[in-house]
């Protein structure tokens, strides 16, 4: 990571603009080993409002780095800064955009990267700022610089247990694609930095102008924030074989009734010792975890098929509508007819 020590020291919020700002100024911080899709994401979405409004709406993007010399990313991508964080600091901000990092250890465990002298950057940076938001693990840095105390906030998912862990007073929540709390938002990882644009696009500008530059992406409009932002069965993780003998059994009679003491009876234990493994190991009971990769099983159903409700119901063990719909409600916060509106994928001629 560039030396911060080779700038000068951090300005005062309170220092004078050197410059005139647009009314729209877009902030990106940039550091070695960013997620690069963090980076240059977001800039494509904003450049499409521009071409979308007739340059009407105003967004200049600029890269910001400790110094002006060149970042290697994730990725092994060289990007080169527009201007350091001392020249950011002296603008005023309309959104600072704070992308995440990660290194991954020999157990292929997720951990984010926070260096003390890139928080203390975006703090300085944030007061300058109308708004503040993060990008995937972008959040760790945000909850370290204390932008997130008292607030709901949401990450990647693979390091959302270790964010709520580290910052106490941050309201962590791992499912929603991004969430919106005052003048913050944090949005979820990694292609998530899509839908976070768009939406900061529909509030500058409104929803149709969104809607014309997720055309242009070829996306939807927008994901409602409230959709999971991850597949139940595959983050789950079982630390035993019993366990992952009893997803197998699930997975695979997934249709049929599967009761507690079915399920007991097939491992070779109580109902109560049976509940007791699930939450120890997966942190929920039999019939959530049961609930949940019926709803993931339906999801799938719903994007790649036609297949009627009543269908989908059957084959995924639902048994009526009615319980498919009551699930997603719970699971989701949308309805079966709603998410296939918005994530049926085409099919190919």
């Amino acid at each position: 990571m560039p030396d911060t020590a080779t700038t000068a020291s951090a300005p005062s919020p309170d220092s004078p603009d050197s410059s005139a700002s647009p009314s729209r100024l877009v902030v990106i911080v940039l550091f070695d080993g960013v997620d690069l899709l963090d980076v240059t994401g977001p800039p494509e979405v904003f450049s499409l409002a521009l071409r979308e409004t007739d340059e009407a709406a105003g967004y200049e993007v600029v890269l910001a780095a400790a110094t002006l010399d060149p970042v290697t990313t994730g990725a092994g991508v060289r990007i080169l800064p527009d201007v350091t964080f001392e020249e950011a600091a002296r603008r005023g901000i309309d959104t600072l955009l704070v992308p995440g990092a990660v290194e991954v250890d020999e157990e292929r465990r997720v951990h984010p990267l926070v260096d003390p002298r890139l928080v203390e950057w975006v703090r300085v940076l944030a007061a300058r700022s109308h708004r503040i938001t993060s990008v995937c693990v972008g959040a760790h840095l945000l909850a370290a610089a204390g932008l997130l105390d008292g607030k709901r906030a949401t990450t990647h998912w693979s390091t959302a247990q270790q964010l709520a862990a580290d910052h106490p007073a941050v309201k962590v929540d791992a499912d929603p694609i991004f969430i919106r709390e005052d003048n913050v938002w944090t949005g979820a990882g990694i292609s998530a930095c899509l839908d976070l644009s768009l939406a900061l696009i529909a509030d500058d500008l409104g929803e149709a102008v969104a809607l014309r530059v997720a055309r242009q992406l070829v996306m939807y409009l927008k994901r409602p924030s409230g959709q999971s932002q991850f597949s139940v069965p595959l983050t789950q993780v079982s630390t035993t074989r019993r366990i992952e003998d009893l997803r197998h059994h699930i997975l695979r009679h997934i249709a049929e009734p599967l009761t507690v003491t079915a399920l007991a009876e097939y491992a070779h234990v109580s109902d109560r010792h049976l509940t007791r493994l699930f939450k120890t190991d997966l942190g929920m009971t039999p019939h959530a975890y049961i609930e949940s990769v019926r709803v993931e099983k339906a999801r799938h159903a719903l994007e790649s098929s036609d297949a009627t409700l009543e269908r989908i119901a059957s084959d995924c063990g639902f048994g009526t509508v009615d319980t498919l719909v009551r699930a997603f409600r719970r699971r989701l916060n949308t309805t079966p007819s709603e998410y296939r509106r918005g994530f049926r994928v085409p099919q190919l001629p």
